[in-house]
């Protein structure tokens, strides 16, 4: 069929032609924004999900709505090796400048820069010199400790009652928190804390690995409370059909029934697998029906993309010992597995891999579900270590 006419998109956080399945998700924190801007508590969320399952296509979707809603947003990507007061800074000094040309507001807006700059130069923060572009005095005794414990909750308050002085909401929407520090969690939670307590406009909604979770335990006893943690899965049945068999026929083709079973088989319903799988199936078949067989095909030429691009990215980033340790949790075949059952496949002692185990975790490539338990972050990527490593020794 047409290329040019292929409704699925494949591609890291390329919204799919049809976002199934996600609506009670979507609904939730469009609840969340209406009461912030209503001045009204609501617990702010972290999605929470393996990769592939549409983590960041939510989040762009709720930047999207808000921005809609008149919420200034900052949408930021953590990763390792930037800190998160320099993810933070920029879109923030945005914010606050788009505040204090307000008539409304505007003296609020001005203090919550002055306290911007103070907590830049007491952090020693260069982003693009933007303590000296600022043209702002720091305000003396505010944000300013140089702890980011204590400065970050501070300047989420003053840019908070900015907010509320200009009446228009903020959210702040933060991917990969995984890779967030322990004590920039702990800070971050602190601040949304604050901003909660005073009933000030301001809400987080952030998306992360399964780790993110233990995370947020170790940071403060009270992140459970003052956060929701939607799980995003794979799709259901219903809803993985719908998200194959709708941009189908809304481009006049149509897809055999079979076809859809094989479909929703061979991806576990993954969304982002989804997307691969009915992109080559769409180019692969020719006569406007898309048949099993074509799904059969389709099957060989996804794997090698995938091989390519989605899986090699992330294999490529470990060191030979930690593909070692994948290999051996690979061999395990798909699902959870016992630290203790990987150390025996590498014939050394639980103590020996566990460095190993905490950099995999830390980099997002496996994760502990509970105490002692290991698993992939990557759908199917058990199957691609036997690929890309045919044994193990």
């Amino acid at each position: 069929m047409d290329p040019v006419r292929n409704p699925f998109a494949p591609g890291a956080g390329n919204p799919p032609p049809e976002l199934a399945g996600r609506s009670a998700v979507l609904d939730d924190v469009g609840v969340t924004l209406r009461r912030i801007a209503l001045a009204k508590p609501a617990q702010s969320s972290i999605l929470v999900g393996l990769r592939g399952v549409g983590k960041t296509v939510l989040l762009t979707r709720i930047d999207e709505t808000a921005q809609r809603e008149t919420f200034k947003t900052l949408y930021i990507e953590a990763h390792e090796d930037k800190s998160l007061p320099e993810l933070l800074v920029p879109g923030l000094r945005r914010i606050l400048i788009s505040l204090s040309v307000l008539q409304l507001g505007r003296n609020a807006a001005r203090q919550a820069l002055r306290v911007l700059s103070s907590f830049v130069r007491s952090i020693k923060l260069k982003v693009h010199d933007i303590d000296l572009e600022l043209g702002i005095d720091p305000e003396v005794g505010s944000a300013d400790s140089g702890d980011l414990e204590a400065d970050l909750p501070s300047l989420f308050l003053s840019i908070g009652q900015a907010a509320k002085s200009a009446g228009i909401p903020i959210v702040i929407l933060i991917d990969e928190m995984q890779y967030l520090k322990k004590k920039e969690f702990s800070a971050l939670i602190m601040a949304i804390h604050r901003t909660s307590q005073a009933n000030l406009p301001v809400t987080l909604v952030g998306a992360g690995l399964p780790q993110i979770l233990g995370l947020a335990g170790d940071s403060k006893s009270y992140a459970e409370r003052l956060f929701k943690y939607p799980k995003i899965g794979a799709l259901d049945e219903h809803d993985a059909r719908d998200a194959i068999l709708g941009p189908v026929q809304a481009e006049g083709a149509m897809i055999d029934e079979a076809a859809i079973s094989e479909i929703l088989s061979v991806t576990e319903r993954y969304p982002y697998f989804l997307q691969q799988w009915g992109h080559e199936a769409w180019n692969i078949a020719g006569d406007g029906r898309i048949s099993k067989n074509d799904i059969l095909k389709a099957t060989s030429a996804a794997i090698v993309k995938l091989d390519e691009s989605f899986f090699r990215v992330r294999f490529d980033r470990c060191t030979p010992a930690e593909k070692r340790y994948m290999r051996a949790l690979a061999e395990l075949g798909p699902g959870t597995h016992r630290s203790g059952e990987i150390a025996e496949k590498l014939s050394l002692k639980t103590t020996n891999v566990g460095p190993t185990r905490d950099k995999l975790i830390r980099k997002g490539m496996i994760y502990s579900p509970q105490h002692g338990d290991t698993a992939f972050t990557v759908p199917l990527f058990d199957a691609y270590m036997r690929r890309v490593m045919p044994t193990l020794d």
